[in-house]
This record gives structure tokens, sequence and C-alpha cells, in this order.
């Protein structure tokens, strides 16, 4: 677990949204401190993405604010809210016809930074992304999904920001190259004391990056505690039966590693 600090970084409050009579968000608590990790956790239509959109105001709310750094969020404009937020999502959105460079300067360019500065914190982030400099004047399309990840996150970096979202990052990569890629965002998240807010549905992923895990199942959020707090003093019966799912498979690993090789005398 990383140490933080007691700033608050994220405050959301009654945070909801209704499309008409449905409920997608039902009154949201949650704070974030600065240099924490939380995941939000639940099944598909659970409300997490939702939830992650309506911070960054991509989504805006029915009810409720979102304060970041003490600041209400509805207070900024948008272009510059989302400036100081890094956001990162699993279908990437890396820009086609822009080298692997330009992608990550995309940002700082907006915000008219000089030539020189733009140049060096490319290739900064390259080399924290742990992506080969050369790489710099390939396209998306010359790189594998693993790269492509890796080029999205540096350009989540790009302007510095000391928050990040992530909207299942790393679902679509085999397994080698999401754990690969899990620990490499946990280094870069504590080297920059980094405030996250991670969205997945994968219950080993949440408790592998985690400070904290927000459960959310139709669109509230029924428990909030640390990965040891929901193993063992589950809320409910629901948060009771996703926890067990990662217990399931431990103990079938187990049991295959402690098994008798056929033909092998006991």
């Amino acid at each position: 677990m990383t140490t933080v600090d007691d700033t608050v970084m994220i405050q959301a409050a009654g945070l909801t949204k209704r499309y008409g009579d449905a409920v997608v968000v039902d009154d949201f608590n949650l704070s974030v401190q600065a240099g924490e990790l939380v995941v939000l956790l639940g099944g598909s239509g659970s409300g997490k993405t939702t939830t992650l959109k309506m911070i960054n105001r991509l989504i805006e709310p029915t009810a409720g604010c979102v304060r970041l750094d003490g600041v209400d969020t509805a207070e900024l404009p948008p272009h510059e809210l989302r400036r100081r937020i890094g956001y990162v999502f699993q279908r990437i959105g890396l820009f086609p016809h822009m080298t692997v460079g330009e992608n990550v300067a995309v940002v700082p360019e907006l915000l008219g930074w000089p030539p020189g500065r733009i140049a060096a914190r490319v290739d900064e982030l390259l080399n924290l992304v742990e992506l080969d400099p050369t790489l710099r004047d390939r396209r998306p399309s010359e790189l594998s999904g693993g790269q492509q990840q890796r080029v999205g996150v540096a350009r989540g970096l790009a302007a510095e920001p000391r928050v990040m979202l992530l909207d299942e990052p790393f679902g679509a990569l085999d397994p080698v190259t999401r754990e690969r890629l899990q620990q490499s965002f946990l280094r870069i998240r504590t080297r920059l004391a980094l405030t996250t807010v991670f969205v997945t549905h994968d219950m080993t992923e949440a408790l592998t990056l985690a400070d904290r895990i927000g459960v959310m199942h139709g669109g509230r959020l029924l428990q909030l505690g640390t990965p040891r707090d929901l193993l063992t003093r589950p809320a409910d019966d629901y948060v009771d039966r996703l926890m067990s799912t990662p217990r399931r498979q431990a103990a079938v690993v187990e049991a295959l590693v402690e098994e008798t090789p056929r033909g092998t005398p006991s």
C-alpha cells in the first residue's frame, strides 16, 4: 500500500446520474486522498464508468458535485479541468495519423508549451513508461497492443497532472502483458505520487492494485474499504460473492500445484 497524505484531492458528494427514469448512478459519495489509488469495482452496468466520466465532466451529473483539490469542478471550464486530469481508457484512442511522439505531445501543444520543453517531456515520458525512444516516430498501427497502451498512459501524463483516471486500461491485453503493465503503472504512480481512480471489473486486478476498493452495483456504492476489509468483512451477500471469485481461483491453482503428477510414486 502506498503512503498517502491527508489532503482530499477528489471529493464526490451525492453524485447522481439519471437518463429519464433510469438511475445510472445513485447518490455516490467518495473522498480520495492525495497519492491514493482507489479502484471502482463492479460488473457491466454498475455505474463505475459513468462515475469516472462525471469526475472530469465528460458526463454532467444530474445532481451532486465533484471537488478537485477543494475546487468545485462545475466552476472550471471543461477543457481546463481535463488538462488537470490524466485520462486513460481501454480503447486507447491514439490518433492513427500521428506518430507516437505527436500523440504524447497533443496536450502540451494545446497548452502552448515551447517546442524544446515538449520534446524533452516526450522523451521523459517514453522512458517513464518503459518504451524505446526510437518508437517515437512510429505510427500506432506499428506497435503492439501493450506498447499502444503505454503510449496512452504517457499521453495521459503529458501535462503533468496530479490526478489520473483509468477506465479498464489493460482489459484488452493478454494476461502476461496485462500484469507487466499493472506493475509498471504502480511504479509510475508511486514515483509521481499520483492520485488515481481506476475502474475495473476484474477482482484480482482490484485486489492487486488498490489502496481501497469501492464496490458498485446497480449504480450504488455498496462498500468502500481496503482489499483486506472486503475479503474479511464483506458488507453484504453481493460483495461476499464478488470476493469469493479470487479465493476460488487461488484454491484451484494451489490444488493444481500440490497435485501429485500421474505416474509419480506417492
